[in-house]
C-alpha cells in the first residue's frame, strides 16, 4: 500500500476551525462505538436507571482518557478507541460471576497486556495467531454475539410489537447494506451514525415509548466517581477466560496499528506498535478500576483518513476532550440512552455481518483452501455455536469455576483452534505458519 496523500498530516496543525470540525466527527463517530457496546453492557449488568447511567457516564471517561494518551504518548495515531467486542463476549459468558469479578479479570488483563508488550513476549505469542486462526477468531465474536443480538431486537417486547420488532430490524439492516453500497467517501465512514439517528427517530416514531429516561438526581454536573472503584474478586476460571480473550485484544490492536502505518506511513512503527499495546493494556488497568468494559482501538479510522484527506493526529484531542466532559453531563449520557435496543440490535448486526466478512477474508485470502483448512476453521465454529445456544440449566449444572470457560463458546471455540492449528495439523516444520493481524474490517466497524 502506497502512502496516501492527505490534506493534513500527521504531526500538522490543522486551522482551529477545521480542528473542531475534525474533532467533533471524530466524536460522533467515538460516541457511536460507545452507544452500541455500553447499552448492552449497562443493562447487562444494571435495571436501575441511574446505576445505568452512571456506568455509561464512568465508560465515557474511561474512552477519553484511553484516547487522549494513546494520541499523545502511545501510538500517537490518528485512530479511534472504544469499547472492545471480545471484552464483550467474555462478559456476557460470565454473566453469572459477580460484578467485582468480572472487573477484577479486565484490569488484570490489562496488566497482562502490558507485560507482554513491554518484555516483548507478544511478539512470540503472535506467532500462534496463523491466518486461519485468526479468521476464526474474527468469526468466533460475530457467531459467540448472535444470542445477544437477538435479545435486543426482541428486547422485553410484548407479543404485539414482536413482528414490528423484527420487521422494523429487517428494514433498518437492508436500508443499511444499501447504503454501505450506494453511499460515498464520508458517508460511507459515518454510516453507523447516521444509522443511529435515522433508525432511533423511525423506531421512535413507530413504537412510542412509555417514558423518557433522564438523570433523576443526579444534577446538571455529575457526582459520577461515587462508587467508582472494583472490589478485587479474584475467580480462576473467569480470569483465564479473559486473559485468552485479552490476547486476541492485543492481535487486534496489533492489526489496527498497523493499518493506519500502512496508510500514512509515519516514521518508528515498531515503537508506535509498542506503546499502543502497552498503553491499552494500562487503559483497560483502568477500565477495570472503574468497573467498566476495557477500550481497544479501531481501524476504521483508515476509512474516514481516506475520504476527508486528514491524518492529522491533534484533530482528535477536541474528541477525547468531548469524551472527558459528557463522563460530567448525565443529561446528555441520558438523551444517548434513549436509543431503542432493537436499533442497537439491528447495528450489531450489521457489524457482526462485516466482521464475519473480515473473516472469511483472511481465510480466503491465501487463494488456497483445502478440506482440512475446513475443518480447522469450522469445528470451532460448530463447538461455539453449540456453547453459545447451551440451554440454562445445563449451563448451571457445570462446576462454578468452569462456567466461564466451558460455558464461554468463544473461549473454547480459541482454545480448539489453536490446538488443531499448531498440534493436531500442525504444519511440517519445512512450512511455518506466518503470523496474521486482523485485516481492517473487523470489530471496529463499530463499533
Amino acid at each position: 500500500m502506497g502512502k496516501l496523500s492527505t490534506t493534513y498530516g500527521l504531526d500538522e496543525r490543522p486551522p482551529l476551525g477545521q480542528t473542531l470540525i475534525f474533532g467533533l466527527q471524530w466524536l460522533a463517530i467515538t460516541i457511536a462505538t460507545v452507544i452500541i457496546i455500553g447499552k448492552v453492557v449497562a443493562g447487562l449488568h444494571f435495571t436501575d436507571p441511574d446505576r445505568q447511567l452512571l456506568y455509561m457516564q464512568k465508560l465515557f471517561f474511561v474512552m477519553g482518557s484511553s484516547l487522549f494518551v494513546q494520541v499523545l504518548w502511545g501510538h500517537r495515531l490518528p485512530l479511534i478507541t472504544g469499547p472492545a467486542t471480545v471484552l464483550l463476549v467474555a462478559i456476557l459468558a460470565g454473566s453469572e460471576s459477580s460484578i467485582n469479578a468480572i472487573y477484577t479479570s479486565i484490569g488484570a488483563g490489562g496488566a497482562f497486556l502490558v507485560l507482554l508488550s513491554v518484555t516483548g513476549l507478544f511478539s512470540r505469542i503472535s506467532r500462534l495467531f496463523t491466518s486461519r486462526v485468526v479468521a476464526t477468531i474474527l468469526i468466533l465474536i460475530a457467531l459467540t454475539i448472535t444470542p445477544t443480538i437477538l435479545n435486543l431486537i426482541l428486547a422485553n417486547a410484548p407479543a404485539d410489537t414482536v413482528l414490528t420488532n423484527l420487521g422494523f430490524a429487517l428494514c433498518l439492516f437492508i436500508s443499511m447494506i444499501v447504503a454501505d453500497k450506494l453511499l460515498p467517501g464520508i458517508w460511507k465512514s459515518t454510516m453507523i451514525v447516521w444509522a443511529i439517528l435515522v433508525g432511533s427517530i423511525g423506531y421512535l416514531l413507530l413504537v412510542p415509548p412509555d417514558a423518557w429516561r433522564d438523570s433523576h438526581q443526579l444534577g446538571f454536573v455529575s457526582n459520577c466517581f461515587i462508587d467508582f472503584t472494583t472490589t478485587p474478586v479474584w475467580e480462576p476460571g473467569l480470569l483465564i477466560s479473559f486473559l485468552i480473550c485479552f490476547i486476541a485484544l492485543s492481535i487486534n490492536d496489533l492489526g489496527s496499528i498497523q493499518a493506519v502505518g500502512q496508510l500514512i506511513k509515519p516514521p518508528a512503527m515498531k515503537r508506535r506498535v509498542t506503546a499502543g499495546i502497552t498503553f491499552s493494556g494500562l487503559s483497560n488497568m483502568l477500565a477495570g478500576f472503574f468497573g467498566v468494559i476495557g477500550p481497544v482501538n479501531f481501524s476504521m479510522s483508515v476509512g474516514i483518513i481516506a475520504a476527508n484527506g486528514n491524518a492529522s493526529r491533534l484533530t482528535m484531542i477536541p474528541t477525547s476532550v468531548g469524551l472527558l466532559l459528557m463522563a460530567f453531563l448525565p443529561g446528555v449520557v441520558a438523551f444517548i440512552w434513549n436509543v431503542p435496543a432493537v436499533v442497537v440490535g439491528t447495528i450489531l448486526l450489521y457489524i457482526m455481518c462485516s466482521q464475519l466478512a473480515a473473516g472469511l477474508m483472511v481465510a480466503f485470502g491465501a487463494g488456497e483452501f483445502s478440506f482440512q483448512d475446513g475443518l480447522i476453521i469450522g469445528i470451532p465454529m460448530m463447538l461455539s455455536i453449540l456453547i453459545s445456544y447451551m440451554p440454562p440449566d445445563v449451563r448451571g449444572a457445570l462446576p462454578p469455576v468452569l462456567i466461564p470457560l466451558v460455558g464461554n463458546g468463544f473461549v473454547m471455540g480459541v482454545l480448539a483452534v489453536l490446538a488443531l492449528e499448531h498440534v493436531l495439523y500442525r504444519r511440517k516444520p519445512s512450512s511455518p505458519p506466518e503470523a496474521a493481524p486482523l485485516p481492517n474490517e473487523s470489530e471496529e466497524r463499530c463499533a
